[in-house]
């Protein structure tokens, strides 16, 4: 009888085992912010078995960032997820591996399927001194400092508009010594108008992105044509005034005149009495 239970245990562990799946998870604890988070999923779970890879942000509640499924393959090979982390202010995060089925599926008690990381944030050490927008003759002018970087040189690449314009070239630093701050400068000549994202590293990894804005030298002429308006003017008609008449003077008469010409007159009257 003993024997009979314990066989019976024996075949139900045997099948518990069978039936409980493995699903591993695993993430680097921490990593600088703005660089892709890489994780990776191993399984043995049937193929086609479909999971999500939940990010979220866990500051003081947990705030989803994305999500991306993932589904076990034939050769249940290890699968790689790459989470943007671009943008993201430094800080607790955390990884989750979701069950998409209808039924949670049984895990095997080695199973890890969250991952707790930190995001380090420290584009907030880089400072810029040089214009971020600048003219396409004079550019691109990079100047700057790293905190506290000191002489250990820093690595910066540069993306433009037409691609990588200068990739991972390490420039020396100068240490300033008020606050131990590395000073570096970098001339790199673009021939494009538009946005530069210039990266920087360091010894401990990636440190942040600073983006500047070239612009085209380049002045549009317009040529506006002057819109000439017809102003109608009323003139009033001339008025030529008539000429005067001359007018007669009256010259005054002597005597003698007037008295010749009463006799006159007194003459001509007595020739028309003697015809009547």
């Amino acid at each position: 009888m003993k024997r009979i239970i314990l066989i019976a245990l024996c075949l139900a562990c045997f099948t518990g085992t069978v039936s409980a799946y493995g699903l591993y998870l695993s993430c680097p604890e921490s990593i600088q912010a703005g660089l892709p988070l890489k994780c990776s999923i191993d399984s043995d779970f049937p193929a086609g078995t479909t999971f999500n890879i939940v990010f979220y942000q866990t500051q003081y509640t947990s705030t989803e960032v994305s999500r991306q499924p993932i589904t076990i393959q034939d050769n249940q090979v290890t699968q790689y997820k790459l989470l943007d982390t671009e943008g993201l202010p430094g800080g607790n995060y955390k990884v989750e591996v979701q069950y998409t089925g209808g039924d949670e599926p049984r895990l095997r008690s080695d199973s890890k399927t969250l991952q707790l990381v930190k995001l380090i944030d420290r584009s907030g050490d880089i400072t810029i001194t040089s214009p971020m927008t600048q003219i396409l003759e004079d550019a691109l002018r990079i100047e700057g400092s790293i905190y506290k970087l000191g002489n250990g040189g820093v690595k910066i690449e540069v993306r433009g508009p037409d691609g990588v314009t200068l990739r991972d070239e390490w420039i020396g630093t100068k240490e300033q010594v008020q606050n131990g701050a590395g000073i570096f400068t970098k001339q790199v000549p673009v021939i494009s108008a538009g946005d530069y994202d210039v990266i920087f590293t360091d010894q401990k990894g990636y440190i942040g992105m600073k983006t500047f804005h070239v612009g085209s030298t380049a002045t549009q002429v317009i040529t506006t044509v002057p819109t000439i308006t017809a102003v109608k003017t009323t003139k009033a008609p001339l008025t030529t005034a008539p000429t005067p008449w001359p007018t007669a003077t009256k010259s005054p008469l002597s005597p003698l005149t007037a008295f010749a010409a009463l006799a006159g007159a007194g003459l001509g009257a007595v020739f028309v009495m003697k015809r009547n």
